[in-house]
């Protein structure tokens, strides 16, 4: 009987907006007929990065793909990791010969350390490696000093006092997220100025080990060799990364970032320019952190994808409404303390649906 070699797993983290979806996208898109599953964890109530990558075209019939996509949606995966992903890896691991590859995207809010020692389990060890860990940074974010493209009232206080960097939880998380990286990419570098780009580079090393690599990107085009085949086993030596949060998981769970809200709205079609001037002012009012979602337009055959982090929003019309498809918007909302019906209601008295 041939034994089967271990899969290789590739695991993306970084902050929300820093790019990790686009990533996974490319990654599918220059995939050159490997089989590979992904496991989408969406930090919400709506799948909508699984419902993304669903369209990619990795060399299989719709079908195919659709069971190859797993949304982890009811929180991080370092929370749910006993509930939903052992299950899931162990399904992978029974059809482990009709795979080549693992792709995990974790939540923005994620800590790594503790799902690259789920490795560690026998059933999983016996049948699959970490071939590395990927941490995606938001260069622009860093260069301003925010860490994640969050608006700027969102840690006002952190840009007025420097001294406050090391201090914050946010910048705990971000020093975790380099801590368990294999290897690290600079996103958006076509966005910062050379000067500025190398600052981030400098802030980004002094949280890694000395062995990490650090490449640069923009929208995460890069060379699928240079992001797989990486052979760092990083279950092997997970134990050893220092990281902030390591005592969190040794009694109750406590991260941080339980203190976000995840809330999802339903609303009919809407005009383009007043939805999209509707969005930005919640961001302004209540400090939204991330939105993301599809919305339908009238007269519009086809479903606009939007996704916005801060005032910044990227939009394009991602695919035709089915024929027995309702025609709707759905929207993600990620924050902290937000009232859904409150805000539910001011978009609707903006949009005057």
């Amino acid at each position: 009987m041939k034994t089967l070699a271990k899969l290789p797993v590739t695991i993306v983290t970084g902050f929300l907006g820093s790019g990790k979806t686009t990533l996974l996208r490319h990654m599918l898109d220059n995939a050159q007929g490997r089989r590979i599953a992904v496991i989408v964890n969406e930090f919400g109530e709506l799948g909508i990065d699984g419902d993304i990558l669903k369209q990619c075209s990795i060399g299989c019939t719709e079908e195919e793909a659709n069971g190859r996509v797993y949304e982890l949606a009811n929180g991080c995966l370092c929370c749910t990791v006993q509930e939903e992903f052992f299950p899931v890896m162990r399904e992978l691991v029974a059809r482990r010969g009709d795979l080549d590859h693992i792709l995990i995207e974790t939540s923005g809010l994620a800590l790594p350390k503790p799902l690259v020692q789920a490795f560690q389990w026998p059933e999983i060890r016996n049948a699959c490696t970490v071939d590395a860990v990927i941490t995606v940074v938001d260069s622009p974010a860093v260069a301003a000093g925010t860490f994640a493209a969050f608006p700027d009232q969102v840690d006002a206080q952190r840009k007025l006092d420097p001294n406050l960097d090391h201090e914050s939880p946010l910048h705990e998380l971000f020093a975790d997220q380099l801590a368990s990286a294999d290897l690290v990419i600079l996103n958006k570098a076509d966005l910062i100025s050379a000067e500025d780009l190398a600052r981030v580079r400098l802030e980004v090393a002094e949280e890694l080990p000395p062995a990490v690599k650090v490449i640069e990107a923009s929208s995460g085009r890069l060379p699928l060799d240079v992001l797989i085949g990486l052979g760092a086993g990083s279950e092997e030596h997970i134990d050893a990364r220092h990281s902030h949060h390591d005592h969190h998981h040794d009694g109750e769970d406590d991260h941080d970032h339980d203190a976000f809200d995840s809330i999802s709205i339903d609303l009919p079609q809407a005009d383009e320019a007043l939805l999209l001037d509707a969005l930005t002012q919640l961001v302004v009012q209540h400090g939204i952190l991330r939105i993301k979602g599809f919305a339908a337009i009238p007269n519009k055959p086809m479903r606009l994808l939007i996704q916005g982090v801060g005032t910044r929003f990227d939009k394009h019309f991602d695919r035709a409404w089915g024929a027995d498809e309702a025609r709707t918007t759905r929207l993600v909302l990620i924050g902290q303390e937000l009232d859904a019906a409150g805000l539910e209601a001011q978009l609707r008295a903006a949009l005057s649906v």
